[in-house]
């Protein structure tokens, strides 16, 4: 079985109250599947246990048709699975080509990653010698995926793609996302906060509410019915809520927008 499969998966800081209870999820190979939910429902912690960073309380993870041993980070890597976390963990007072080349551990593969690089975001060719504390969000973000992708995963999880970003530079990276998964087909979880955008992008999604996935479905097919999604979310908002379009959910009139959870 190709890809990444998620077997009744419990995990969270606590194993007397795990934040993510029970959670089948499968994310085929050369596909994206989107992780969509409220704050709070456990999406983080999610991508943190498949990373080894969190303890696993039951449940199987497997990678490949291979299972992965529960937390221990150095465990995921090798069976495939890379993180992009939500701030980005970049050496920020070393450059754009220093960061890319610590990312990379075959020495043999060193010289040629920056060319690699900028092969997907040739935007940064120009900030190379930049600290990455200095670049903008989006070189940020870039540079985050770009460390990532040379890493070769198998699986890569993102968390929070599009948080404090111009809608541009988030079309700009999520094009090149979809061409890294066709190109290199990867399996690509993705937790992100506008709907809309994800759905986009997605092959399938994926809705969690209270740690627990509540709607699992071809992308295509909630796109067309929003509805839906926005029914699953009223599983943790009051019934005078609404989801729009642009990933937004109101709550009691006012705007507040689904970030990565705590």
């Amino acid at each position: 079985m190709s890809g990444l499969t998620i077997r009744n998966l419990s995990t969270g800081y606590l194993p007397q109250r795990p934040c993510v209870r029970g959670v089948d999820l499968r994310v085929d190979k050369g596909t994206i599947t989107c992780l969509l939910g409220p704050n709070g429902a456990g999406k983080t912690t999610l991508l943190l246990s498949l990373a080894g960073l969190l303890p696993r309380f039951g449940g199987d993870v497997v990678v490949d048709g291979l299972d992965v041993v529960a937390g221990r980070p150095r465990d995921a890597v090798r069976s495939g699975m890379v993180l992009v976390p939500d701030d980005r963990a970049l050496f920020r007072e070393l450059s754009t080509t220093d960061n890319v080349r610590l990312a990379v551990h075959d020495r043999r593969r060193r010289s040629g990653a920056v060319d690699e690089m900028l092969e997907y975001f040739p935007a940064l060719e120009k900030r190379l010698r930049v600290a990455a504390g200095r670049l903008s969000g989006g070189e940020q973000q870039m540079l985050a995926i770009a460390r990532a992708i040379l890493q070769r995963p198998k699986v890569l999880l993102i968390d929070e793609l599009s948080m404090g970003l111009a809608p541009v530079i988030v079309d700009e990276i999520l094009s090149v996302l979809r061409r890294l998964v066709e190109e290199r087909e990867m399996s690509v979880l993705l937790v992100e906060q506008h709907v809309r955008l994800a759905l986009d992008v997605a092959d399938r999604a994926a809705v969690l509410v209270h740690g627990s996935v509540v709607l699992s479905e071809d992308a295509a097919s909630l796109a067309a019915d929003p509805g839906r999604i926005e029914h699953a979310y009223l599983g943790s908002v009051q019934h005078n809520d609404s989801v729009e379009h642009t990933g937004s959910v109101q709550h009691n009139g006012k705007e507040s927008r689904a970030t990565a959870d705590t």
